[in-house]
């Protein structure tokens, strides 16, 4: 974090009028021939915050129509050492322009094209003449605002489906087989194509499975970011790379330079407090201010009460010794404690945890004089399964304190250096900056802290049993050498009590549950096979050690339909 942190539309069956079929949504009442006026403006003058370095920037920029794999597309993307951005479908020109785009991406969706009210493209898109691939909905959406015709299939196309190539000169099939493995997830289908398109593949229920034009417009039917699909990657590459000429020059240390200009640019002569939580995330983020703006940076560690065992002394620790900076230390437990008395709900845990840091900081800001800034380690995992406003058609997950639980009235500016990375590529980062491997590879913990693995009331008798039994966990899983191998790892107190035997006489102890998930950006997990033997260590250990816990469960939900957190 940097307050500690670690992740339908109703279909109509009417047919569309003729005007329907044709409609192209534009952007505000901006009219389509002065976009490049506002980009060329846009270049010159940065956005607030934006890095001065914006304008040698290149981007590719997805719309996002409610898919549920909008985000892989943008790992794939940035995967390719391209910076991308996923987008609301309806953001404005002048809200990207200064992105530089090289080509634009538009998502899956659960809406029908046809259907009233289903989202439309910006008419910029087309207009721009630059690259552009529709994926799933994207396809059907290109498709029917350029004038073809998309209809319900006569039966759903679900899962693995063998798509053959008609078209072996087709720059987006460089280095694909004739025929491969894809994924497909979807209802309706196009029927007729635009002027101009041409088939470039099918499969068995889609006689129209790729489409494309000479002016570099395709789309899929398709889910290429999905790892289903073997040769997706590839053929992203051929579009980002090839078709869109991107230069795949995204690194870790060219996001560093970049990140240290926007922080000088937006914090100019003000100060700002970061907010140490021990992870990797808060690391980053006060490293990079702390490189950019020096000792306008103040760091606090706040001792909320709800961390592991032995947390505030290590983590101050490693901070004093690898980062050279300041930090004043907050004793803050009876307070937030005292705040969470009674709160059961996770969602109204998360809001009072996020509030209470707020306010926190700002006394804190007040001791030291003027501050202008909160720097947080937001992620971007972190907003989008906390605001739904990255895509009206995207569902609310649950809130991160950091992002979902802010008070309105807060009284700081936010600062907000990786609000736009995944976790691996916090990590790379990391090691560009050199900080310590223990620092860079710790697994994520979340911004409320174990107030999130209490379920139900948060009480000082649970928060110790909770410590003690992952402590446990964790020793084991290290000992067994599998800690760099899983995403996360760590145990929960359940509001469960049950019976058990011990010498002799009988018990009415708490549930522990054990959880340990692989990953990669979070956004979807697996559980962990763990060995029997390990989980029988761990198990054994913890009702023999820890006082009150008779029962030890192992979770084996994966991401989705469950979360990582149990709250």
């Amino acid at each position: 974090m940097i307050i500690c942190n670690t992740t339908a539309m109703t279909e109509s069956k009417e047919s569309p009028t003729s005007s329907e079929t044709h409609r192209v949504a534009t952007s505000g009442d901006i009219e389509v021939a002065t976009y490049l006026e506002i980009a060329k403006q846009a270049l010159e003058k940065p956005a607030a915050g934006e890095a001065v370095s914006g304008a040698s920037r290149e981007s590719i920029v997805i719309f996002d129509f409610g898919s549920q794999y909008s985000l892989l597309i943008a790992r794939r993307i940035r995967e390719l050492h391209v910076y991308c951005e996923l987008v609301p479908h309806d953001t404005p020109w002048d809200k990207i322009a200064h992105l530089n785009p090289k080509g634009f991406i538009l998502s899956g969706g659960p809406a029908s094209v046809y259907a009233s009210g289903a989202p439309m493209a910006p008419a910029y898109i087309y207009e721009s003449k630059l690259p552009v691939l529709g994926i799933c909905y994207g396809m059907q959406l290109i498709t029917q605002q350029l004038g073809g015709t998309v209809a319900r299939g006569q039966a759903r196309e679900y899962g693995h489906a063998i798509l053959h190539l008609s078209d072996l000169t087709s720059p987006l099939f460089k280095d694909i087989p004739e025929s491969a493995a894809a994924w497909m997830s979807h209802g309706d289908r196009v029927e007729r194509l635009p002027a101009g398109f041409r088939s470039l593949a099918y499969t068995e229920n889609s006689p129209l499975a790729v489409m494309g034009n000479d002016k570099n417009v395709f789309g899929l039917q398709f889910h290429p970011e999905v790892a289903h699909t073997p040769y997706g990657k590839t053929l992203l590459k051929n579009f980002v790379l090839g078709i869109c000429g991107c230069q795949a020059s995204w690194t870790p240390g060219h996001f560093i330079t970049e990140s240290i200009e926007s922080i000088r640019a937006q914090v100019g002569g003000g100060k700002v407090i970061a907010a140490l939580s021990g992870g990797v995330d808060s690391a980053i983020v006060a490293t990079l201010i702390h490189r950019a703006v020096g000792d306008q940076l103040t760091c606090i560690f706040v001792n909320n009460g709800l961390l592991r065992r032995e947390e505030a002394e290590r983590t101050l620790k490693v901070f004093k010794q690898n980062l050279g900076m300041n930090i004043i230390y907050i004793e803050a437990t009876d307070r937030f404690l005292d705040r969470l008395a009674g709160v059961t709900d996770p969602e109204q845990k998360r809001k009072a945890i996020g509030v209470e840091f707020i306010r926190v900081f700002e006394e804190e800001a007040l001791k030291l004089g003027k501050v202008d800034f909160l720097a947080q380690g937001t992620l971007y995992p972190d907003v989008i399964e906390s605001i739904s406003s990255v895509s009206s058609a995207s569902a609310k997950i649950k809130s991160h304190h950091n992002v979902g639980g802010l008070p309105a009235n807060m009284a700081l500016k936010l600062l907000e250096p990786v609000r736009y990375l995944f976790k691996d590529e916090v990590r790379q980062v990391g090691i560009e900056l050199g900080l310590p491997e223990e620092m860079v590879w710790r697994q994520p913990f979340p911004g409320p802290g174990l107030a999130i693995r209490v379920i139900g009331e948060v009480t000082r008798e649970k928060l110790e049993m909770l410590r003690a039994s992952d402590w446990i966990v964790m020793h084991e899983i290290k000992k067994a050498g599998l800690y760099r191998q899983l995403w996360q790892s760590f145990a929960i107190i359940t509001d469960v009590r049950s019976v058990g035997v011990m010498g002799d006489f009988r018990t009415y102890g708490h549930l522990v549950a054990i959880r340990a998930v692989t990953s990669d950006d979070a956004m979807t997990a697996d559980w962990a096979r763990l060995p029997y033997d390990l989980l029988a260590r761990i198990s054994n250990r913890i009702v023999n050690e820890v006082s009150g816990v008779n029962r030890v469960v192992y979770d084996i939900t994966s991401k989705p339909p469950g979360t990582i957190e149990w709250e």
